[in-house]
């Protein structure tokens, strides 16, 4: 083993912060310094030249080359390495690098990180330094166990025969498999007919496939409530909303990995696939929509679970029928009481958190990270969420959300003719794609289906899975290039791999597609070979799908995945049997040979014998002057700014986003619905929301389900949805299962939404997850439940996505906001933010009474949309709450005048359903005779203000008065709390300051051009249309957008992946442009962008044809975002870029996604000709984007004109304050050309904002092109 030291690990920041968290856990120690270091494993010697060439790929990020001495002190020094058994996924890519640039002889290279302390390592240090579910901490760098293959683990048997039921029991103790005493019967049945012993391989298989996670046993339970024997499961009352809609609309539902809905037809716009010239093709582009839930493993470990809960669903999408396009996510967190250190809250107590799961406050500082980064990462946009903060003394019982729900869902696009699953042929080759079988996530399945805090503290770590987007971005390129062959495509089965692992999914890939199998276990690609047969067939590393291929299919099938550099192998061979065998050539032995019937037969079929119980609930008492109420429920997480959640996630990769979650010109989180094109030139596209009122379930579940169901409609509505019928729904439903009363809570909302409210509007629930252990136990006797809990999300195709409203108010009309009240007057507080805050319940709750009026709601809005102004819908905290979102997101002020024969508080706070409109005074009187015409009970509620002031009123006298500024303060300070926590704080102190600057104009636009102009019309007129070559590596995920923005110019955009160009199947030589595209390539490895320069830089023939290209003179390159830092890596090779920067980590510290303003600088570029001066916003989204001179001269570089792009403020002038700079770069400083101007280099996101509705703020007079395209089109200039 070779050990190179690397670059410091930690900056100044994140050390200042380790060193308080030491502090706070009473340590007398500090970190002096920290530094990565690298283990390399290789089969030979490597020489002296490897050697060298090894140093330089390893020194990467912001400093030098380092000091290679590495002092190692006696007992002051940890090392932070990846668990024994598994394989980072940074090591899997460093090594590809490595291979790709010629040192062969590598077997393996891994990271750890280094701490030197002050004094003696304490056991107490170790949590702060190191994730026990990913990795270990050892005391020396003898690290050589890492690289070790043992002997083959053995296979064991359960001696079932010899001993009875009492083996199976204790091997379900001793395996975490949570096995009913039902099912080690069958199990003891079957087993005794088979004559016998079964292996514990077949046990943990069976426990998998038949868990609640898996099966869904509550739901298909037979049930007894009050010793009255119920006629429909819960899964029957489901599938009723689908029987009385006959359907319509829906595609598939039930029987896949998602839901699959009617869309609209649209031009679709990827490469040819013998070509690789991008153009667009005319298709039915329907909907897949699916929600999961990751609770367990994000109570565990945060980052990784939710990392991996949005992973999974990603992979549910992309194995939808014959294999689909996700395409934007949502994510959802309930957990308790955060109780932010430097933010008390009187309403928050501290009941405990049990050792092993995490608090409240560590899930929502690392959870939402998490599944944001793997989103980041694959390439998906995350565009809808919700986050929810409940814990309460409720009848002697805390309720809350100490085992938090993680909520991953979102939507994709399938063809019409790959919507069906198949039969899978005789013989077809089944095959494992993805990612290698390591020691991680062993019974995930089972330990989700306990209570938290029932299991084994080791199996709940066991069970905890880590992730690896990039790898399933390659997965899901392979999968793409599939579906893009259509009837060609060489898929004929395709499941993921989640619950379970190959245990789960193969067998179940086998049985829907109408076959038995026969699998070798030793063909399953293995990173430790030493598992034991259990280990390798049942672990959940993630990343992987099974499919199945026919032999003649299978030479394109493996060109598809050489090309995108994609595993993959084939594992086993359909069988025309029944039976499943999984033979093991190294033990000879067979762990699995069983009938499917064994497995999938009928296992006891679950009966749920309960009764109901209503809580002892008081009535809400609550008797406080207005502003303090107000100051309280804006400062409660659930109300509160999400901001925090929403800028660290990518919201424009694709391209197709029209309406994120930030609204207006100082982007705010305030939108109530996510919008998504389904072309690039059309309009039409799709719609999600979601909605969610669960603490209402502590006074009547079936009321907190409606107003789910209700507030999921009241968000979408803010998209131009045609019918009410067009909605489809997921239903994610959680409950402590097993608690008394909950069961029956649980059964009685099912009925209330499947057989009454869903039924009743017309709308269909094709989709959707249950978690049935959502109760938190401890020492002590101590325990925290939630309360039932269904989280809604809907979706909806459109027809033309423009006129999506905003809460954003027009103030450049008279004008007035109306309540439409679907409570029809009342002003039911229970369960409200308001009784919260005040640490109460309350016995009356509010409720979907009337379904009538939500579908007179959209027979208004059917015709009356372009007459509406502003659109926000009543939820959390009430109508106060919605009046001061608009208000925030407008920077004006406000007159609310309360009716004066209501309560105010009552009024104001109530959560009942219902939307705010803005309309003109001219309309008003019309809008408001239309609503009393249908039912609805509309209410003038505000007048706008000029100024900055929030007043409200009652009978003519003042009963408050704020400004907009300490309002929005209050709102914004849990999330300015978190950010400090998390980020730089001196970024989330910056990011506070501007809410108070009055001088703040908002994001505006200055053009130096006419861009409606089309310059290059004469050129493309003549049917001429250059070659550029749309440039990825693994893990670029931004060539599509990019390729059309260059298409539409008058291009022809190719497809060139890096390994065409190292295979010799595509040279650079026949293009006249270059384009260097955004994502993570080899998952920024060894620098964002520097692994991929390095692969070209340090192989000899890609940078000569590199470099060789660069001084053609004939030739254009663009380089964004990770292509950017991609160019500035190879400047060696680049004419007139010898002063570039490079590009390192944000001073946040964070990934930044955002709309922020640049100025187009006077410098030779091609790309900005007579565009100087422009200053206009782009999309922003990047972890690494800080220019850093350390090895270039800044002086240089502005003397010499070279700087194309800056980050300015809202006033324009070039910025280094954040967020406006949301890196921190010197001088605002964000993209550079060089001195010929045939090369540029920048940070930001032009492909994804050349249409305007792509931009989550526009003027409103912009026409279709955004004057991004003009960049494009000077391109297209430039090459005649």
């Amino acid at each position: 083993m070779l050990i190179i030291p690397g670059a410091r690990a930690l900056s100044p920041f994140r050390l200042r912060k380790l060193g308080a968290d030491i502090e706070a856990s009473g340590l007398d120690l500090a970190v002096l310094e920290t530094r990565y270091i690298h283990l390399v494993d290789f089969a030979a010697q490597l020489s002296a030249d490897e050697i060298e060439l090894l140093n330089e790929l390893l020194q990467y990020g912001q400093v030098s080359r380092q000091d290679n001495s590495l002092e190692i002190p006696d007992d002051s020094f940890r090392l932070v390495v990846p668990r024994r058994g598994t394989t980072s996924p940074w090591s899997s890519k460093a090594t590809d690098i490595a291979r790709i640039v010629g040192i062969k002889k590598i077997r393996r290279i891994e990271r750890g990180i280094g701490y030197w302390l002050s004094g003696a390592a304490n056991e107490r240090l170790l949590p702060l330094i190191h994730d026990q579910m990913t990795e270990e901490v050892l005391n020396s760098t003898d690290a050589a166990f890492l690289f070790n293959h043992h002997e083959y683990g053995p296979l064991r048997s359960v001696p079932l025969l010899e001993q009875g039921s009492s083996a199976l029991s204790a091997a379900n103790m001793e395996l975490g498999m949570a096995l009913t005493d039902d099912e080690i019967d069958y199990l003891q049945t079957a087993f005794a007919e088979l004559g016998r012993n079964p292996t514990d391989v077949e046990l943990m298989m069976f426990a998998q496939a038949n868990s609640e996670h898996c099966r869904h046993k509550t739901f298909r339970a037979d049930w007894v409530i009050d010793g009255k024997i119920q006629s429909r499961s819960l899964m029957d009352m489901i599938r009723n909303t689908y029987h009385a809609t006959k359907a319509v609309g829906v595609l598939s539902a039930y029987e896949d990995n998602a839901a699959v809905i009617e869309g609209t037809q649209a031009e679709r716009f990827y490469p040819d696939p013998e070509t690789r010239e991008y153009r667009e093709y005319r298709e039915a582009v329907h909907m897949l929509i699916k929600v999961e839930t990751h609770n367990h493993p994000t109570a565990i470990a945060p980052f990784p679970g939710a990392a991996t809960g949005s992973g999974g669903e990603i992979r549910d999408e992309g194995a939808t029928g014959l294999g689909a396009k996700p395409k934007a996510g949502l994510t959802g967190f309930s957990v308790s009481n955060l109780r932010l250190p430097d933010l008390p809250l009187p309403w928050e107590q501290d009941y405990g958190t049990p050792d092993r799961i995490s608090t409240a406050l560590e899930i929502m500082i690392n959870g939402p990270v998490g599944g944001a980064a793997f989103n980041n990462e694959f390439g998906r946009p995350n565009l809808m969420g919700y986050f929810r903060s409940f814990e309460l003394l409720v009848d002697e019982q805390v309720w809350g959300y100490h085992k938090p729900i993680m909520i991953a869902g979102g939507m994709g696009n399938i063809r019409e003719n790959h919507v069906q699953k198949g039969a899978i042929d005789v013989g077809s080759a089944l095959i494992v794609l993805g990612g290698p079988a390591m020691l991680i996530g062993l019974g995930g399945g089972a330990a989700s289906s306990m209570a938290t805090g029932e299991s084994d503290a080791n199996l709940d770590f066991a069970s905890v899975q880590r992730g690896n987007p990039e790898m399933q971005h390659r997965c899901q390129e392979v999968i793409d290039q599939c579906w893009q062959l259509g009837d060609d495509n060489p898929i004929q089965f395709i499941h993921d791999v989640g619950a379970g692992g190959l245990s789960n999914a193969l067998p179940e890939l086998v049985k829907d597609g109408g076959v038995g199998a026969d699998f070798e276990l030793r063909d399953i690609p293995n990173d430790e070979p030493g598992m034991t047969p259990l280990e390798i067939w049942c672990n959940e590393a993630q990343e992987r799908y099974v499919l199945a291929v026919t032999k003649v299919n299978l030479p394109k099938f493996a060109a598809i995945c050489e090309r995108e550099r994609c595993p993959y192998a084939i594992v086993g061979a359909a069988q025309n049997s029944e039976h499943l065998l999984l033979s093991d050539r190294e033990l000879d032995q067979s762990p699995v040979d069983l009938p499917m019937s064994v497995l999938f037969g009928n296992p006891p079929k679950m009966k749920k014998d309960v009764v109901r119980k209503e809580l002892n609930l008081s009535p809400l008492v609550i008797d406080q002057e207005l502003k303090e109420a107000v100051w309280r429920v804006l400062k409660h997480p659930t109300v509160a700014s999400k901001k925090f959640l929403i800028t660290i996630g990518d919201r424009t990769v694709g391209g197709m986003v029209v309406r994120d979650q930030l609204v207006g010109p100082w982007q705010l989180p305030v939108a109530d619905v996510a919008v998504t094109t389904n072309s690039y030139s059309g309009y039409g596209g799709e719609a999600m929301a979601m909605g969610e009122r669960t603490p209402l379930a502590l006074i009547s579940s079936p009321a907190s389900a409606r107003m789910a169901v209700g507030e999921a409609i009241t968000n979408i509505a803010a998209a131009p949805v045609a019918r009410l019928q067009d909605i489809r729904l997921s239903a994610n439903w959680m409950a402590a299962s097993g608690v008394e009363g909950e069961d029956a809570k649980l059964y009685d909302a099912v009925r209330a939404v499947g057989m009454e409210l869903c039924p009743e509007l017309g709308i269909s629930i094709p989709v959707g997850k249950d978690s049935m252990s959502m109760q938190t136990r401890w020492h002590g006797g101590k325990s925290v439940t939630s309360p039932l809990s269904l989280i809604i999300s809907a979706f909806a195709p459109l027809v033309d996505v423009r006129n999506t409203l905003t809460p954003e108010l027009k103030t450049d009309v008279e004008s007035v906001l109306v309540l439409l009240d679907f409570s029809q007057g009342q002003t039911r507080l229970g369960g409200s933010i308001l009784a919260q805050c005040y640490e109460q319940m309350g016995d009356t709750s509010p409720d979907l009474d009337e379904p009538r009026l939500v579908r007179a709601f959209f027979d208004f809005l059917a015709h009356r949309r372009e007459s509406i102004l502003a659109y926000h819908d009543r939820s959390d905290g009430g109508l106060l709450v919605t009046l001061l979102e608009m208000v925030f997101c407008s920077r004006r002020g406000l007159n609310i005048e309360i009716p004066s024969d209501v309560a105010v508080l009552d009024y104001l706070f109530n959560e009942e359903l219902g939307v705010v409109i803005q309309v003109s005074a001219f309309d008003l009187e019309a809008i408001v005779t239309e609503l009393v015409d249908l039912g609805l009970s509309p209410v003038q509620v505000a007048r706008v203000r000029e100024d900055d002031f929030i007043k409200v009123s009652q009978n003519g006298s003042a009963l408050m008065s704020a400004t907009r500024t300490e309002l929005e303060q209050q709102w914004s300070s849990p999330s300015h709390q978190i950010q400090r926590m998390r980020d730089n704080p001196d970024c989330a102190d910056q990011e506070f300051e501007t809410i108070g600057n009055l001088e703040d104009p908002g994001l505006n636009v200055y053009l130096s051009f006419d861009h409606d102009e089309n310059i290059a019309a004469p050129m493309i007129a003549t049917g001429l249309r250059p070659e550029v070559a749309i440039l990825r590596d693994q893990g670029v995920n931004s060539q599509v957008e990019m390729a059309f923005a260059f298409t539409r110019a008058g291009f022809s955009a190719i497809d060139v992946h890096m390994s065409d160009l190292f295979a010799g199947r595509e040279s650079l030589e026949r293009f006249k442009g270059l384009v260097a595209c955004g994502g993570f390539s080899y998952g920024d490895v060894l620098g964002a962008g520097e692994g991929w320069a390095k692969s070209i830089l340090y192989h000899p023939n890609m940078r000569d044809q590199f470099q060789t290209f660069f001084e053609r003179p004939d030739t254009f390159t663009l380089g964004v975002c990770n292509g950017c830092q991609m160019l500035s890596t190879l400047k060696s090779l680049i004419p007139g870029a010898a002063q570039w920067p490079k590009f390192v980590r944000n001073y946040s510290e964070q990934f930044e996604a955002r709309l922020s303003s640049v100025i187009i600088e006077n410098t030779s570029t091609l790309f900005f000709k007579d565009m100087v001066g422009t200053r206009l916003p782009i999309a922003v989204s990047h972890g690494e984007g800080r220019v850093d001179f350390s090895k270039s001269d800044q002086k240089t570089l502005e003397n010499d004109d070279l700087v194309a792009l800056r980050y300015t403020d809202n006033a324009g002038r070039a910025t280094e304050s954040y967020p406006y700079n949301p890196n921190g770069s010197p001088a605002g400083i964000t993209g550079v050309t060089t001195l010929d101007g045939r090369v540029l280099a920048m940070m930001p996101h032009p492909e994804r904002v050349f249409r305007t509705l792509q931009m989550s703020w526009h003027p409103e007079d912009w026409s279709e092109d955004s004057p991004w395209m003009r960049m494009f089109i000077n391109a297209r200039v430039w090459v005649n």
